[in-house]
């Protein structure tokens, strides 16, 4: 389904956002003038502005009136007060698209009192269109807006819909917070190869490309990991020597202790979130 006759509105826009309208602008289903940015700094605007010449408003409600497809991109403390700010401007037909981490449909519905809404969660490549989003759509949404919703999140990258959200949570984990990773990885090589004595820049070009062309070679070979990693350690060399360090210091259990941590964070604001809208006072009035 084109987006071209769509407005899509992003509330919070900050670093995800930005990385949705960047991929969203490089996909070309989508003109500058269909989307409207809200952020209360005028700096921000302007930022963006000027960036990706879209469209930006200091207020939240007003994005929400002008938007087909609202995009919720705040930070997960931002939920309740920003949700019983737009919930009294929105109308029926609005597909909502959070981004929250953590926020649950339930959460979300409770607030907003909509429930049909898309939680995904892409990540931070999307920018670049090589980004890769989880999402799941509650059974309120239509097909048309969930076409809307796959349409609009193919322009950054693979998606992948599942119809559990517990999914999403866990992807928050390993994809969304994945970068994460790979960025500590990525700059602990750099550092390590300076300490041999490589210049800083040449040390930058050496991990990046080694690791762009790593992941390459796996995705063309179709080969689990760990027959690639064989591969290439020959008994007594010096990949062999290298594994040997990092199986000591326990580098697979650190990794995984990391995912499950932020798992758990997760979750753990998913019930925060619940608890907090389900409370008297945090629904909006919508008399």
């Amino acid at each position: 389904m084109s987006l071209q006759d769509r407005t899509i509105a992003t509330i919070g826009s900050g670093v995800m956002a930005e990385a949705m309208i960047a991929g969203l602008l490089r996909g070309e289903q989508l003109g500058a003038d269909r989307i409207l940015a809200s952020h209360p700094r005028p700096d921000r605007r302007e930022e963006l502005q000027r960036e990706y010449s879209i469209r930006t408003v200091e207020s939240n409600v007003a994005a929400v009136e002008q938007a087909d497809v609202v995009v919720l991109a705040v930070k997960p403390q931002m939920v309740v007060r920003v949700g019983r700010e737009i919930a009294p401007a929105l109308r029926d037909g609005q597909l909502i698209l959070s981004v929250v981490a953590g926020a649950t449909t339930t959460a979300l519905g409770n607030v907003l009192q909509r429930h049909q809404i898309v939680r995904a969660m892409p990540n931070t490549p999307a920018r670049l269109g090589r980004g890769v989003t989880v999402w799941y759509a509650t059974p309120d949404v239509t097909d048309e807006q969930r076409d809307q919703a796959g349409a609009l999140l193919q322009t950054l990258g693979v998606e992948l819909e599942v119809d559990d959200e517990k999914l999403v949570a866990m992807a928050t984990a390993v994809s969304g917070t994945g970068p994460t990773y790979v960025f500590l990885v990525m700059e602990a090589l750099i550092d390590a190869a300076v300490h041999l004595g490589f210049p800083r820049h040449m040390a930058h070009d050496l991990v990046l490309e080694t690791l762009e062309g790593s992941t390459l070679f796996a995705k063309a070979s179709g080969e689990h990991p760990a027959q690639l990693r064989n591969l290439v350690t020959s008994p007594g060399g010096t990949s062999a020597a290298a594994l040997h360090e990092l199986e000591s210091g326990r580098l697979r259990t650190v990794l995984s202790e990391a995912v499950w941590a932020a798992f758990r964070r997760t979750e753990e604001l998913g019930r925060q979130l619940e608890d907090a809208t389900d409370a008297p006072g945090s629904r909006p009035d919508r008399r």
